[in-house]
């Protein structure tokens, strides 16, 4: 998006004249305010109900419900906003993408949003390898725009496709691979900033000899009360005096950790000090979480994309175990170290997308260690791999051989009971995948009691990682609750959540009774009490038992000088915030939906469980360059409108449930503004992490809405559009002619609400009298009451392709040619049909034909059956069997994304029930019946007896057996030509003592991981 507003405003939906959406509410706070900064900004400012609740959370446990919302589109916007402010003592808070886990990017102030406009990238610099972009643009983006130049932006935290580079300097935020990569401070060459007056100026480096200089001169010409004139002028000064006075006190106070980011960054700015002889005074803002000044603009350094990466996942029966090794497993260079436990694990295995992860792991799994190795090569990097292995799991078969002597690095007893290696991209995307989503997945829970993150970011050195844990556990069992470990176990940080219930008095108390104990034990273990996501509301409270009295006036002293009214994001890092307080869920908190939900909620809790479900992890507000998947197709389309994502509408029907909105949920402004946008399309559903379902939730509320005001003219259209498109196919042209009309669309919208640009379907006249014969292919009309096992949704799907010609999208008006028939395929009445454009090539035809009603004419007959599965897409099997046994695809696929279907075996042959897969067996398609092998003709090939063997079972019948290649029945003791069942091995019997197949089934669960699962 453009960083002008007269361009961004003509593009975006809001500003169309016709659009009955505004994305706010009618009633606005503080009036004289918002006019205030109205006339000020260029950008959006909006202080209504519905905007402010959208921003009164992030994805911590914490909500303050803000003064307003001011999007800035220029560093203007942000000088004149901060000068304002300042003049009428009114706090500012800059928000990047509201992922903050500590409750940094909430509070009583006006918020400036600045992913919605000024995520710009101003200059790239391949040769000195830096960037300067501004603070909104996300971080997948931005190094997707640095991608063609070999460099990326180091610090990848794990939601880096959804949070913004303002966000990553304001937490100090670093990664999953900080073994090899700094924090934030360490890639800081300089900022555009707007100081707490509305000054804007540049901070960069400066030698120390110069700061002093300039600082003993401010000194000199102070004025009569003893401070510094201007605002920059007192930050220097206070800059050295801590550099002169306070340097012991760093030195001693400071746990000496990499992923330290508890209270300000003196130490790195010490350490520039001593080992460069300058200061970069921009440093200082990197993890000051919004308090010190507003950052516009910012230039950081680059790093080259390592060539190759490879993965290796080590298995564990026990946390403790895990955590024994991450020192050892440091003593091998890695790039990363992430531990998994068994409470994340169990909660992975009941999501579809990583089933198939968690189900190839050994029965008995309890923790992973997920280990990566940055290389020159793939054969440095299976190398390595071996190396750790030949050292932490001796008689471990890897995929190359171990350097010599790396078997005797260390002597500690092994503790690792298996390992699954990964060099393809895409099985270790899956890995990355799952161990990334863990915040989501563990707040996937229903139920009133939830991981909360209020001790989740503790550090403290590897090597006392298993006594911390060990302390941890203790403490969970005696206040009757238990936690999940996960995250960077190889810098030391990992993610606690005990599982508590805040909604009752003993929860919020046994909370803040382990926030003191913790923190305790991170102290006694030279930890820090955030080694990621900062303080906020959730650890400022204990940064003075890490640093002491002394330390913490320093901090105060330095927020003084740059912020001498306390303005910027007050309470943040050196104030009094109380843990304990403004929390989401409280014992307060009352829910209350005003109906009784007539939906099937099989969720615990129910509709409640679902309205309360998001956490605000923002996952829904990726963009689809950088996150694919479906969700949510009217964020995507509004561009950064809050209330159009998931979170956005999710966080506001749970407001309204509890009474923090002011209306009732079923009220027509809320249902307009709020939920009509949804389309329905359940992305959300499979695509959020945590399984939030806005569609199902929307449904709920809509139904009561129209119980109570009826059914829109639209809406009972499109309810009917089968009907609809009927009688357009019945009267054709007539109806075609009707939309021609001039003045036709302009009624359109005036009466049903549709665009009068949208372009209507192109009507073709069908030929009525013919009955479908129930078999697809066969006749051409509908019987009527011979579909009624189809579900309606499968019928609507099928209208428009039935009654309707396609029309071009270019908004011409002009109908697409006919595109020209595909060879071999054959639709209803034997007409010939297409579906998704020409395919070259000719596809076995099948030898069964039927002869069509009333025609007397033999037509070729194709069964309505699933593709095979495409190359790449199919099951896996274990590593040490290597990538080259996927399925291959047939020669129509190579230059096409989807596959035609292949021929079908004989009806006859087949009987009533139709095979499910059909494989390709050295360049032959056959099909799967049972255990029996059938060629395209449907004569029975070699059968299988699989037992344990190749082919397994993950359900009844033969619906869920799984395709085969000839590769695997060889390297499972089998052929693949049709021989005697009976010969052993060689022939087509697979035997039940060979390896068996690890796959996946049609339902995502592996057959070990569905043993298990069902005990």
């Amino acid at each position: 998006m453009s960083d002008t507003p007269e361009n961004a405003r003509s593009e975006h939906p809001a500003w169309d004249q016709r659009s009955n959406y505004d994305y706010r509410s009618q009633g606005i706070e503080r009036p004289d305010l918002l006019a205030a900064l109205d006339a000020r900004v260029e950008g959006e400012v909006r202080f209504d109900s519905y905007t402010r609740n959208l921003y009164a959370t992030d994805a911590s446990a914490y909500k303050q419900l803000p003064i307003g919302v001011v999007a800035p589109v220029s560093t203007d916007d942000v000088r004149a906003v901060m000068t304002y402010c300042a003049g009428n003592d009114i706090p500012v808070l800059p928000r990047g993408g509201g992922t903050s886990l500590a409750g940094q990017a909430v509070n009583e102030a006006v918020v400036l949003d600045f992913k919605k406009e000024m995520d710009a990238v101003l200059d790239v610099d391949p040769d000195a390898r830096t960037v300067r972009a501004r603070p909104g643009i996300t971080l997948a983006r931005l190094d997707d725009r640095l991608a063609g130049h070999g460099l990326k932006y180091a610090p990848d935290p794990a939601w880096g496709d959804k949070s913004v580079l303002g966000g990553c300097i304001g937490n100090n935020s670093t990664g999953a691979h900080s073994l090899k990569y700094h924090k934030a401070d360490g890639y800081l060459e300089s900022v555009e900033a707007v100081l707490a007056d509305g000054t804007v100026t540049e901070l960069g480096w400066m030698d120390v000899e110069e700061l002093h200089e300039r600082a003993d001169w401010i000194t000199e010409t102070i004025n009569g009360d003893g401070t510094p004139e201007g605002l920059e002028d007192r930050i220097y000064a206070e800059v050295s005096r801590i550099l002169r006075e306070e340097r012991e006190e760093i030195r001693r106070q400071y746990p000496a950790l990499k992923r330290n980011v508890s209270g300000y960054n003196l130490d790195r700015l010490l350490e520039d000090a001593e080992e460069r002889g300058e200061v970069n005074l921009a440093r200082l803002l990197a993890g000051s979480e919004g308090t010190l000044a507003i950052v516009t603009e910012a230039t950081v350094s680059l790093e080259p994309v390592p060539p190759e990466t490879s993965v290796v996942l080590l298995t564990y029966d026990d946390i403790l175990d895990a955590m024994a090794d991450v020192a050892l497993t440091l003593e091998h260079d890695p790039a990363a170290v992430e531990v998994m436990d068994d409470v994340f694990l169990d909660l992975a295995a009941d999501r579809p997308e990583f089933s198939s992860v968690v189900g190839t792991l050994p029965e008995g799994t309890d923790s992973t260690l997920l280990v990566e190795f940055y290389a020159d090569s793939t054969a440095e990097g299976k190398r390595k791999v071996a190396d750790l292995l030949a050292d932490r799991l001796p008689g471990h078969e890897a995929t190359v051989d171990p350097s010599d002597g790396a078997g005797g690095r260390t002597d500690a007893p092994v503790r690792a009971v298996d390992a699954l290696e990964a060099y393809d991209p895409d099985r270790q995307a899956k890995f990355w995948k799952m161990r990334k989503a863990g915040l989501p997945i563990l707040l996937s829970r229903t139920g009133d009691e939830k991981h909360w993150p209020f001790v989740e970011d503790t550090a403290v050195p590897a090597a006392n990682l298993p006594e911390y844990v060990a302390d941890l556990q203790e403490l969970f069992d005696e206040h009757d609750t238990f936690a999940s470990y996960y995250a960077h176990a190889g810098p030391g940080v990992l993610h606690v959540r005990p599982l508590l219930n805040l909604k009752t008095e003993d929860g919020v108390q046994t909370m803040e009774t382990i926030c003191d104990r913790v923190t305790d034990l991170v102290v006694e273990c030279g930890g820090s009490v955030s080694g990621e996501h900062g303080d906020g509301r959730a650890r400022t409270r204990w940064n003075r038992k890490l640093y002491g009295d002394r330390l913490l006036e320093t901090f105060r002293d330095l927020k003084t000088a740059f912020d001498p009214d306390w303005l910027l994001n007050p309470g943040s890092v050196c104030g009094e915030f109380d843990p304990t307080e403004n929390l989401r869920f409280d014992p307060d908190y009352e829910f209350e939906a005003g109906f009784d939900p007539v939906l099937e909620w099989k969720n615990e809790n129910g509709f409640q469980g679902m309205v309360e479900l998001c956490h605000g992890c923002a996952g829904c507000t990726g963009h689809q360059e950088t996150t694919g998947g479906v969700m949510c197709p009217t964020y995507r389309a509004t561009e950064n409108e809050e209330i159009t994502s998931t979170r956005g509408r999710a966080n506001m029907l749970r407001q309204a449930t509890s009474g923090d909105l002011p209306e009732d949920p079923t009220s027509e402004e809320f249902v307009h503004e709020v939920l009509d946008l949804c389309v329905g399309c359940k992305g959300c559903k499979t695509d959020c992490p945590s399984g939030v379902d806005v569609a199902k939730l929307k449904a709920e509320v809509k139904h009561q809405y129209h119980q109570r005001e009826g059914i829109a003219r639209r809406d009972r259209l499109f309810a009917n559009v089968d009907r609809l498109f009927s009688l357009g196919s019945t009267f054709a042209p007539l109806s075609n002619w009707a939309t021609e009309i001039p003045g036709a669309g302009l009624l359109m919208e005036e009466a049903l609400g549709i665009a009068r640009e949208r372009d209507l379907p192109s009507f073709e006249l069908r030929q009525s009298g013919r009955r479908e014969s129930g078999r697809p292919g066969a006749g051409g009309g509908r019987h009527p009451r011979r579909d009624t096992g189809r579900c309606d949704r499968q019928r609507s799907a099928r209208t428009l392709q039935k009654h309707a010609r396609p029309r071009s999208w270019d908004g011409s008006g002009e109908r697409r040619r006919p595109r020209s028939p595909r060879p071999g395929r054959l639709g209803r009445g034997g007409r010939r049909t297409v579906r998704g454009g020409d395919v070259p090539g000719r596809l076995p035809r099948p030898a069964c034909r039927r002869r069509r009603r009333g025609g007397g004419v033999e037509r070729l007959r194709r069964p309505r059956i699933p593709r095979y599965v495409p190359a790449g897409r199919g099951p896996r099997l274990r590593d040490r069997w290597g990538d080259a046994d996927l399925p291959r695809p047939l020669p129509a696929e190579r230059d096409h994304e989807r596959a035609p279907r292949s021929g079908c075996p004989s009806p006859c042959r087949l009987g009533r029930r139709r095979p499910r897969f059909d494989l390709l067996w050295d360049g032959r398609v056959l099909w799967l019946r049972g255990r029996t092998l059938l060629d395209e003709r449907g004569h029975r090939s070699t059968p299988l007896r699989t037992g344990r063997g190749v082919l397994g079972r993950t359900g009844r019948g033969s619906r869920n057996l799984l395709p085969v290649t000839a590769t695997r029945c060889r390297q499972a003791g089998g052929r693949t030509g049709a021989s005697d069942p009976g010969a052993g091995r060689g022939s087509g019997r697979v035997d039940s003592h060979e390896r068996p197949y690890q796959g996946v089934g049609r339902d995502g669960v592996s057959r070990d991981g569905l043993a298990r699962r069902q005990g």
